[in-house]
């Protein structure tokens, strides 16, 4: 399984890199990745709770590969926050892993590596 991430600030990036020291998995920004195996999507949110475009674009040639999504997000969005993760875990039936605050914590990068290690 690969790690993907979508990133505009460094948030979901670094949180990517976090799973990956955990789990040895590759971490692959999205721009770059032309996933062959499974994978697991990391993206943020954008503005009030919308998927990036670069996240949807992608999606509509990856999808098929993706068996789980985490987003990224700030708690001062409310109901919003990370809600970028709900949206494409209902549009392509995938688990909504987790949403993370920024770029997460130790914690959250520990129980994201176990839901890998579970598949």
């Amino acid at each position: 399984m690969q790690l993907i991430y979508d990133t505009l600030t460094g948030n979901t990036r670094r949180f990517a890199h976090k799973v990956a020291d955990l789990t040895g998995l590759e971490a692959v920004a999205l721009k770059e990745a032309s996933p062959q195996e499974p994978y697991l999507l990391l993206t943020y949110t954008f503005g009030s709770g919308a998927v990036p475009d670069t996240t949807r674009a992608f999606l509509q040639d990856h999808a098929p590969l993706m068996r789980g999504v985490v987003s990224s997000g700030s708690f001062h969005w409310g109901e919003n926050f990370g809600r970028a993760g709900e949206v494409i875990a209902g549009a392509y039936g995938v688990p909504f892993v987790m949403r993370v605050n920024k770029s997460g914590n130790l914690s959250d990068a520990q129980a994201v590596a176990e839901w890998v290690r579970a598949q």
